[in-house]
């Protein structure tokens, strides 16, 4: 059915077919586990199961930084979570995330292991965990918790709205897109007014609040999210992309957005991360496997 000719919405909805599109496979309207297999546990405390998309490189840029700042605790082995396969799925995932989405962390250093899930929860978890990126000053402190909250509330406009029907569903139609588009148009607007008077979400103080809408609105406008820079005219948000250049020079940064990532430049890659030489050792392996 064309979208002209439009969709009238049965009394009752039922899940009789794929809803197609590229996660079609593993959408379904019910939770809990489809298989039964464990997580895999490391050395270190901190343990992330989860995959270099937006939200998945929220925690692992988050984690460099700690270890940038000198906070050993915070060393971690991070194990990939293949989505598209449905692993988020397994047993072991749900039992630490029974939403059955990345990332999902366990910390093995309090008296009985800790889940933490949901990216916002995971930051705020290691924030104060290792009192950093944190403010403790009142109004910056509120400051960041606004930033924080507005990008978990915000973003899945751009991802599940603008991304999904832009560049992942079966079918174009001018609807949505229109309706996602215009919406994310205002986001960055929204950041773009702010960014004109502060260096970073928080005021002068790098923050969780940038970890947190880094990966989405920073990439968005660097081209790097659903290859839709020019469609929605990134290049008027200056402010954004001179925030968003600025944490692109942050070495822990650079580290984050490798760990988990699956896809694009091999030497930007690092599927697994159990040690701080695994981004020389184990990208040059890649790198090696590839070529060969």
């Amino acid at each position: 059915m064309s979208e002209a000719e439009g969709y009238t919405p049965p009394r009752v909805w039922t899940w009789d077919q794929e809803s197609g599109g590229r996660f079609a496979k593993i959408n379904r309207p019910v939770a809990g586990p489809t298989h039964e297999k464990e997580l895999p546990v490391g050395k270190h405390p901190l343990q992330l199961y989860s995959l270099a998309t937006p939200n998945g490189v929220k925690a692992t840029i988050m984690l460099e930084e700690l270890l940038a700042l000198g906070h050993e605790g915070a060393e971690y082995d991070a194990w990939l979570i293949d989505i598209s396969e449905g692993q988020q799925f397994s047993s072991g995932f749900v039992a630490i995330n029974p939403n059955s989405k990345i990332p999902a962390m366990v910390d093995h250093s309090t008296q009985t292991p800790s889940r933490v899930f949901e990216s916002g929860s995971i930051l705020l978890y290691l924030a104060e965990k290792f009192g950093a990126l944190l403010p403790t000053d009142h109004h910056k402190r509120t400051e960041t918790m606004n930033w924080l909250f507005w990008q978990m509330g915000s973003a899945p406009f751009l991802g599940g709205g603008f991304g999904h029907f832009y560049a992942y569903a079966p079918d174009k139609m001018q609807y949505p897109i229109d309706r996602f588009a215009m919406e994310t148009k205002r986001q960055l607007d929204v950041l773009n007014r702010h960014l004109s008077e502060n260096e970073y979400m928080a005021g002068d103080e790098y923050s969780i609040a940038d970890v947190a809408i880094f990966p989405w609105y920073g990439a968005l406008v660097k081209g790097r999210l659903y290859e839709a820079g020019e469609f929605l005219s990134v290049h008027e948000y200056t402010n954004v992309i001179r925030w968003a250049d600025s944490l692109l020079e942050r070495p822990a940064v650079k580290r984050g957005q490798m760990v988990n990532r699956t896809w694009g430049n091999p030497a930007k890659q690092l599927r697994e991360r159990h040690d701080a030489g695994d981004f020389e050792t184990r990208t040059q392996d890649r790198i090696a496997e590839d070529q060969g």
